[in-house]
């Protein structure tokens, strides 16, 4: 969608990987059709009506994960170009002819269709119960969503349409993946303007040539990498006007405008009227063969008497006359590839359309006033008719559905405590009880808090359903509907809930600053005892380690393996037996006579390591 051919290719070298703490705080513009076009294709014939149900998990984990204040745009009737656009895609696709095509009449538009304008309807629904901000679009979703970024109403558009540059978008995050660690790919235009050279009237210029969702065919033979190379030569004051000049065929208005040809700048000192000089065909330097033989050449730079050095493979000389020529060669080829581009933009008939260029220079896409500018506010979650609503299309049962919606919950109640508002308990059921501990996910850092059900919320003969039994019931939903993986369809944490001594308790993932900023007694509690605990375990780990190196001797040197002397004793001893000793020693005088044979052996002149050997045997 957007621009034709590989346009995001070209801007994708200027992306900036950030993480989820990016949008935190954040008002963020969604093009709410990209999100049900990115996915419906893929698990249409796996769950039901899945448009509700990744709108349902990713706006949870947009508002509460993310921290973003999501603002969700829909398209409106669109304009006859786009009408015409669709409908000659559909019948190329078909391969049928699209000269044949009925053309729109002037303000008539073709409907989308039906289906989809449905589950559109069925999802703008689902934000209202959930309190979300929905603004519909004059035309296209992405053309208001650029807006609103570029008044400064939001900091960033998640749309994967590279059109909302051309209308003038500050900052888009293309890929939006809730769960996963890998950062998400987010343009800013000030990059591309820095690497490329690019303003917002060059892009327009680009996509008029190669194509865009208005206008499927472009300029016949001129691709990306041409488009850019042309519009670079031309100032975003004089791209359009340029265009416009040259679809005419007036090709004047490339005079002076090239920057390539500007900076060709010819040497003052140079004699233009001076042919070019000749050069010594042996050593490729200015003067004759002849005169190199009675002299050394002096670009050579041989000693008197050599003669100059054959010139290599490739050789280029660089001397005023040849880079001159140079110059005035790479300047012809450039004016010659300049007329070749303008002769094709020539060639197209109504070149440039002017409704496409004032559709993207317009700065009213909203159904509202400048004066009256778009309500851009959230509340909270209706939380009783939005069960309602998904009972009725989902067929989830309210236990799951409650349970799936309390991070939303929970990052609203943090909220509205840290603004110092009257919320006594979660849910009007759950009061904060603890900050259990510190919780990694995704490369993430979060507070695992501790929540208990008020005492007088409690009853013995209501039961609890436990998320083991959530889970099981989802199971038995999702195989009604064809069995469809979780992970694909980007859910969100569950939160976790057991009874402990008769008391329910439910741990919910929070935002590290945002419970800082709700409880912030609690949180300089949690981290004072965990370096309290940090310090004792380090205190008992050294304390094991003295242990250990005061072991005595005798007890370390049976851990320490001996080195081969010390196993294989040296066979090198000598005995100076007396009789008195043979006397008094008699049983031992036995018991050493095979060693004795053993030493007598191995007195010989054997190598060491055979005499080694033949001992221990």
């Amino acid at each position: 969608m957007g621009v034709r051919g590989k346009f995001w290719d070209l801007l994708k070298p200027y992306a900036r990987p950030e993480g989820p703490d990016f949008l935190r705080d954040k008002r963020v513009a969604v093009d709410l059709s990209y999100w049900i076009v990115q996915h419906e294709t893929a698990i249409k014939s796996y769950v039901r009506k899945p448009h509700l149900r990744l709108t349902f998990f990713r706006t949870i984990n947009l508002f509460s994960k993310f921290g973003a204040f999501p603002v969700f745009v829909v398209d409106g009737t669109p304009s006859p170009l786009k009408s015409r656009a669709r409908i000659a895609r559909f019948f190329r696709s078909c391969g049928i002819d699209v000269s044949a095509l009925p053309v729109p009449e002037e303000g008539v538009s073709v409907e989308r269709n039906r289906a989809f304008l449905k589950s559109v309807e069925e999802c703008v629904e689902l934000l209202e119960l959930f309190g979300m901000p929905v603004l519909k679009a004059n035309g296209e979703a992405e053309a208001l969503c650029a807006q609103l970024n570029c008044d400064g109403l939001v900091d960033a558009c998640i749309t994967a349409d590279s059109d909302a540059f051309l209308f003038g978008a500050k900052c888009v995050i293309k890929c939006f993946r809730p769960n996963t660690k890998e950062p998400f790919e987010c343009y800013q235009m000030s990059d591309i303007e820095a690497g490329l050279g690019l303003k917002r009237k060059h892009l327009i210029a680009i996509s008029l040539l190669v194509g865009n969702d208005n206008d499927l065919n472009g300029v016949q033979g001129i691709g990306v990498d041409t488009a850019l190379r042309f519009v670079q030569t031309f100032s975003e004051e004089e791209i359009l006007d340029g265009l416009c000049e040259i679809g005419k065929g007036n090709n004047h208005i490339l005079q002076g405008v090239s920057r390539l040809v500007k900076n060709v700048r010819l040497n003052p000192y140079e004699n233009p009227a001076n042919s070019k000089t000749s050069h010594c065909s042996f050593c490729g330097h200015p003067g004759s063969k002849r005169a190199h033989c009675k002299s050394t050449c002096e670009y050579c730079g041989t000693s008197i008497g050599e003669g100059c050095k054959k010139r290599p493979e490739g050789f280029m000389c660089n001397c005023i006359c040849c880079d001159k020529v140079r110059k005035e060669k790479k300047q012809q080829k450039h004016e010659n590839w300049q007329v070749k581009v303008c002769n094709k933009i020539a060639m197209e008939p109504n070149f440039p359309n002017d409704s496409i260029i004032e559709m993207y220079l317009c700065s009213n896409h909203g159904k509202f006033t400048e004066d009256n500018g778009p309500c851009l506010s959230w509340g909270n979650p209706n939380t009783d008719m939005l069960v309602d609503f998904l009972v009725f299309h989902r067929l989830w049962s309210p236990a799951y559905i409650r349970q799936r919606m309390l991070p939303m919950l929970s990052t609203i109640y943090l909220r509205e405590k840290a603004l110092k508002l009257e919320k006594p308990m979660l849910c009007g059921q759950y009061e904060f009880d603890s900050i259990q501990r510190v919780k990694v996910r995704y490369g993430q850092q979060s507070f695992v808090i501790k929540w208990k059900k008020a005492a007088h919320m409690v009853s013995s003969n209501v039961h609890m359903n436990t998320v083991e039994e959530l889970d099981k019931q989802e199971e038995e939903i999702v195989e009604n509907d064809e069995t469809m993986s979780i992970d694909q369809l980007e859910e969100c944490n569950v939160p976790h809930s057991y009874a402990d001594d008769g008391c329910w308790f439910i741990l919910t993932d929070e935002n590290k600053d945002l419970v800082r900023g709700a409880f912030p007694g609690a949180v300089d509690r949690f981290l004072q005892e965990k370096e309290l605990s940090e310090s004792k375990r380090r205190k008992c780990s050294s304390l094991r380690s003295e242990g250990c190196n005061g072991k005595s001797e005798p007890e370390k040197s049976r851990a320490v393996q001996l080195n081969i002397t010390e196993f294989y004793r040296s066979t090198k001893v000598q005995f100076h037996a007396t009789g008195e000793d043979d006397l008094a020693n008699n049983s031992e005088n036995q018991d050493s006579e095979g060693s004795k044979l053993k030493r007598k052996v191995l007195s010989s002149n054997y190598p060491k390591s055979v005499r080694r050997c033949l001992l221990f045997k």
